[in-house]
């Protein structure tokens, strides 16, 4: 026997269950810290996409219970649709099985891998069959399913199936045990935060290790799921083409109409005579050479961008804005949502926020929030063009502190919605530098950027305004009391005084004597109605008038008052405590605000 004929007997295929149970880091399960976040991931992606794909709002629920010193049980719970039982150990127990690969529009997931490849890691770190319960609706019997995968076939191998009482519905729930780490606590909730601001139909609650966290939702209003389109001629390849060309039996000026996006007939017909092919010539006789020419053909005509109302989804400036207030407190935020584009044939659009100051850090570099489709991207951030695009624009133009990316306390949201996200890898961690995304993203920041300028601007006007009122407030009264000392008079209302130089709503706050006091006078023209934020560490329970509401978190508490103030009228406010803490007022425009804490004199 010859040394070819003993490399022949030790050649034969791989299923792709067996590549990627070698080589599982390409999935994102390269560490047991890693794992349990991607787990959760590809589980709350699917459940996200199949409610939307319902029309509910989904309602998802996340466990992870400790089974061992090393081992993790991980369930999650949606209200989506179901899976029909015929289907469910495909789903779970065979790589690359799915719907919507084939599909021209905006999705989670596309390969059909994600959640399979979890099945995948648990088999190989534990051993433990995956357990799935499913329900298609009240009418139809739940089943419960225990799977695994067969590594040499890649095919599921089902090791239980049967009825069950559920008391849901319909929905589906997912539950897999592997070895991990729960060292990734914080990020692992960090990921659900996010997932919850791009997705703000949806309410998520998570239980671990005895502690229970709620993200809820600020809408209730389901999201229309985008729609499938053809594709676009400027988008196809050859080998494509060929395939499209394999299945046809129809004309060839037919066979662009009907194939591709955004082709009428006399887009069709110059196609054609572009390529020297008659429209009326079946295009399944076309020649290799033809049909090359004809590709050429398709990519240098002049055809529309495929549209984007239909197959994306975009947040929304106004919910990206109230998602990101409800989880983080910021004194300014902005979101812009860029047209729709292209790049090689798929649609794009590009959403941004960004946020300043309030309870942001200060120190370091700015909070950088990355996604794409609805999902929180939270690895491999210096591989990112959306970090590339955030690091090459100069924000010092801005009033922005650089240092490579920008610093202080700052929140950049950036968003790319796409057909086909160019991701840099399998486990969908960064996004590829095209100059197309590139330029949308830079634009959209740039323009947010002016947007902080001004405020920017505004706020150290502001501050410089509000340190002349503080001077004015404080001065002026001891100078009054000093004189009527001297002249023996009784000490002067210095209220007109304050008004004519102020010309503004002054709200001053001074404790004296264990009580806090909080004054708000209107000097101007006009009656105007506000909103009053106390936040301190003071508990004022006995604040009179009693506040519209009152909160408490972290051992703060927030009050509010909502006031209608005449000209020339005065509000006060009255309750136990040692001061100290913050004012805010909205409801009137900055510059006509003038906000004194006489303590801090």
């Amino acid at each position: 026997m010859t040394l070819a004929d003993e490399l022949a007997r030790q050649q034969r295929s791989i299923s792709v269950a067996e590549f990627f149970e070698k080589n599982k880091h390409l999935l994102g399960f390269d560490s047991p810290t890693r794992g349990i976040i991607t787990t959760i991931k590809e589980a709350v992606d699917n459940a996200l996409d199949a409610c939307e794909e319902a029309g509910v709002l989904p309602d998802i629920y996340v466990r992870v219970t400790r089974t061992g010193p090393d081992t993790f049980r991980i369930s999650v719970e949606d209200n989506g649709p179901g899976i029909v039982p015929e289907q469910v150990p495909f789903v779970f127990g065979k790589l690359l099985y799915g719907s919507r690969f084939h599909q021209i529009r905006q999705s989670r997931g596309q390969q059909g891998i994600g959640i399979s490849a979890a099945v995948l890691y648990a088999q190989l770190t534990t051993g433990i069959p995956t357990l799935v319960i499913s329900r298609t609706g009240p009418e139809e019997a739940a089943f419960r399913f225990l799977i695994q995968i067969d590594i040499q076939t890649n095919e599921p191998v089902i090791i239980r199936k049967e009825k069950i009482d559920w008391d849901r519905t319909h929905g589906t729930l997912v539950q897999v045990e592997f070895r991990s780490t729960i060292a990734a606590k914080k990020k692992l909730l960090e990921y659900l935060k996010y997932t919850s601001i791009v997705n703000p139909h949806a309410r998520i609650t998570v239980e671990m290790e005895g502690e229970t966290a709620l993200f809820e939702r600020v809408s209730d209003e389901a999201i229309a799921c985008p729609k499938t389109i053809m594709p676009h001629p400027h988008g196809i390849e050859i080998g494509q083409l060929m395939r499209m060309i394999a299945g046809s039996r129809a004309a060839c000026g037919e066979f662009l109409v009907t194939s591709f996006s955004r082709v009428g007939k006399k887009t069709a017909h110059e196609i054609c005579r572009a390529a020297g092919i008659s429209p009326d010539t079946p295009v399944s006789s076309l020649s290799p050479a033809e049909q090359k020419k004809l590709l050429s053909a398709m990519q240098n005509a002049k055809v529309p961008a495929p549209t984007t109302q239909v197959c994306l989804s975009p947040i929304g400036e106004d919910l990206i804005v109230r998602s990101l207030e409800k989880e983080f407190q910021m004194d300014f935020v902005k979101a812009r949502t860029r047209p729709g584009s292209v790049y090689s044939g798929h649609p794009f659009l590009v959403e941004a926020a960004i946020g300043y100051g309030g309870k942001l850090p200060a120190d370091g570099n700015a909070i950088i929030l990355r996604f794409a489709n609805r999902v929180p991207l939270m690895y491999q951030q210096g591989a990112c063009a959306i970090t590339g695009c955030i690091a090459g624009i100069t924000w010092k133009n801005y009033n922005v502190a650089q240092a490579g990316l920008p610093t202080g306390p700052l929140l950049i949201m950036v968003h790319v919605a796409s057909t086909n996200v160019p991701f840099t890898s399998e486990s969908k961690d960064a996004i590829a530098g095209i100059p197309e995304i590139e330029r949308e993203v830079t634009l959209v920041l740039q323009e947010l950027g002016r947007e902080l300028k001004t405020y920017l601007s505004r706020r150290d006007k502001s501050r410089l305004a509000e340190d002349r009122a503080r001077a004015v407030c404080a001065i002026i009264p001891d100078i009054a009391s000093k004189v009527a000392e001297i002249v023996e008079l009784p000490v002067p209302d210095t209220s007109l005084i304050e008004g004519r130089l102020m010309r503004r709503v002054v709200v001053k706050k001074m404790s004296r004597n264990g009580h806090v006091t909080i004054e708000v006078r209107n000097h101007m023209a006009t009656t105007n109605v506000l909103s009053l934020y106390d936040i301190s560490r003071n508990p004022a329970e006995d604040a009179r008038p009693a506040p519209s509401f009152a909160t408490e978190l972290d051992g703060e508490y927030t009050r509010m008052w909502q006031l209608e103030i005449p000209p020339g009228g005065v509000w006060t406010a009255e309750y136990s405590g040692t001061g100290g803490g913050t004012v805010q007022v909205r409801g009137i425009p900055p510059e006509n605000i003038a906000v004194v804490d006489l303590d801090a004199e």
